[in-house]
């Protein structure tokens, strides 16, 4: 990982949309800094496109969609993009049908409750009554998180996690290739012909795949937490963590 300090001029002038985990990126621990917001608002009106991508709940998603000055929100680490089209009409996007979804919604439910049961002190996220796609468990230290991971998968579901939840899903979704989906599809922005136009920042397991995509992906200093065991690291790295390393990365490109 490179410092982003040194990140090209010539690649900022690239640069049409930030793609950006919000859980430790956008924000410190739980609450989201003003100067992480004000970026966001600051790249908004110089003509660049924030999306955060993230594995957060439809609930959330849907606040972040009508309230930011973003341009569409990806959620449920893909298995959701909404987008306010016109003052407050928020257009939904799924990647599976609705009787995939409700079945897989089911099927989660029970899966949720019996690993609750099987692990003590393993405890169901509280936002879990906001989720559409993902069943999310709270990531408390690792050898439970790990523990819940094993039984995630063992049932059929993919899982991963970060600073904040160890989610589980059925489907073939991740962060990258609902993004591929929607940015083709809100954008007209092929990534596999383009991926130049954009930058994203994250900061944990959940973002490996964006960051093996992306050659101008970039890793807030806290990605250092995680950074033994993930299989793709960011190309670069910035010298402040969670909202302080997202302004870094908005201040350079607005330079």
């Amino acid at each position: 990982m490179m410092p982003f300090d040194n990140f090209p001029a010539v690649s900022c002038r690239q640069i049409r949309f930030v793609l950006t985990d919000v859980d430790d990126t956008l924000t410190d621990g739980p609450r989201l800094p003003a100067l992480a917001y004000t970026a966001i608002e600051r790249l908004h009106d110089a003509g660049i496109t924030v999306i955060p991508v993230t594995a957060a709940p439809a609930g959330w998603c849907d606040l972040m969609a009508r309230m930011w000055p973003v341009g569409a929100v990806i959620g449920e680490n893909g298995g959701l993009c909404f987008q306010d089209r016109a003052a407050g009409i928020i257009e939904r996007h799924y990647w599976a049908a609705p009787a995939e979804r409700a079945e897989a919604s089911a099927r989660l439910a029970a899966l949720g409750a019996e690993i609750a049961a099987a692990l003590p002190g393993v405890e169901v996220a509280h936002d879990q009554r906001y989720r559409e796609a993902t069943l999310a468990f709270r990531n408390r230290d690792a050898v439970q998180s790990e523990a819940i991971l094993a039984r995630l998968r063992a049932a059929g579901t993919r899982a991963t996690l970060n600073s904040i939840w160890v989610i589980g899903w059925f489907g073939d979704f991740d962060k990258l290739s609902m993004t591929r989906r929607m940015m083709a599809a809100l954008f007209a922005t092929d990534l596999a012909r383009d991926p130049q136009s954009c930058l994203y920042v994250g900061d944990s397991l959940n973002d490996a795949p964006m960051f093996g995509f992306f050659p101008h992906s970039v890793g807030v200093a806290t990605v250092r937490d995680c950074a033994d065991r993930m299989p793709a690291l960011p190309r670069w790295i910035t010298r402040g963590a969670g909202g302080a390393g997202f302004v870094e990365v908005a201040d350079a490109l607005l330079r």
